[in-house]
Formats: structure tokens, sequence, C-alpha cells
């Protein structure tokens, strides 16, 4: 159990990393604008593979108990 809250709060920083992306542009500091993409796309791929990861825990424990 304390894994997945583990990959949950990942993937909630990558949540995080894309609204600082995101925050960046739109209040226009100059500082984060320039790594702006590479927050964007650090978040994203974050967000993907923990969420995947989500997912196949998640099924795993469903069938678990058809392949024991």
């Amino acid at each position: 159990m304390p894994c997945v809250l583990l990959y949950l709060a990942a993937m909630l920083s990558g949540f995080a990393l894309i609204l600082v992306g995101y925050f960046a542009t739109a209040i226009g500091l100059a500082f984060l604008i320039t790594i702006e993409t590479i927050l964007m796309t650090i978040g994203v791929i974050a967000v993907i593979v923990f969420a995947l990861v989500l997912i196949y825990l998640g099924v795993r424990a469903l069938l678990k108990k058809y392949f024991n």
C-alpha cells in the first residue's frame, strides 16, 4: 500500500511540473520560460509512466485471485 501512495505522489508531482511550466508562460517569469519545455516534458513523462504503473498494479491485484 505505501508503494501505491508513493506512485500517486510521483504522478501528482508530474502534474505540478506541468503546471509550473504553464504558469511560467502565463505570468511571464523569464527564468522559468527558458526551461519550460524541459519541465513540461519531464512532467508529462512522469504522469504517463506512473499512471501506467498504477494501472498495472491495479490489474495485477484484480487478477491475483485467478492466477494464485
